[in-house]
């Protein structure tokens, strides 16, 4: 039998990505995921925990205590930013694009960021839990497909010197922020 929960978000590239990493392996139980497209207000914060959080809450007013829910937000954090843009990296991406992105870091020698996800859960009891994964890399000149968010300028450590966009799905999710997170809220549904 699977658990049925509610993925909050609007966007269907990661609700793909997400139906992927949420797949069954192994004779493990399996999540029966449905979206809901709602529309949130983001807290302005740099913590993420508390932005996750924040949505999260939200979710759960417009959709009832009882009904499992979860949201999931992204960052990418530039060392030389001392964290920045982080949260706000979807609002930078639509106001400069890609390119003026990556010039942001040009007259500096660091260009190491992480990308981070963090995954905040209400279960059916409405008790709230929150999950992170966090993949280090750099910034580089935008590399690959442009459909997915900031993916062709993020360049993972472990990625073999390719940037989200060139891996194909099933490598990046291994070594993702976004599959980094995933793991460690499967483990906690299916424990």
């Amino acid at each position: 039998m699977s658990q049925e929960i509610v993925f909050v978000t609007g966007n269907a590239n990661k609700l793909k990505e997400v139906q992927m990493l949420l797949a069954p392996v192994d004779g493990q139980k399996s999540v029966q995921l449905t979206n809901e497209p709602l529309d949130l207000d983001e807290l302005q914060d740099v913590d993420l925990e508390a932005i996750a959080l924040n949505k999260c809450k939200q979710a759960v007013e417009l959709l009832g205590v009882g009904k499992p829910v979860f949201v999931e937000d992204t960052a990418l954090r530039f060392d030389e930013f001392n964290g920045l843009p982080g949260a706000y990296i979807k609002w930078f991406l639509k106001s400069m694009g890609l390119e003026k992105i990556v010039k942001m870091l040009e007259p500096f020698e660091n260009k190491g960021a992480e990308a981070v996800t963090t995954i905040a859960y209400a279960d059916e009891n409405g008790q709230y839990h929150v999950f992170q994964g966090i993949t280090k890399g750099k910034i580089v000149d935008s590399r690959g497909p442009t459909n997915f968010g900031w993916d062709s300028i993020f360049e993972p450590n472990e990625g073999k010197g390719m940037t989200y966009a060139e891996m194909d799905k099933e490598f990046k999710n291994v070594i993702s922020h976004r599959g980094k997170a995933f793991i460690e809220f499967k483990k906690f549904l299916f424990a």
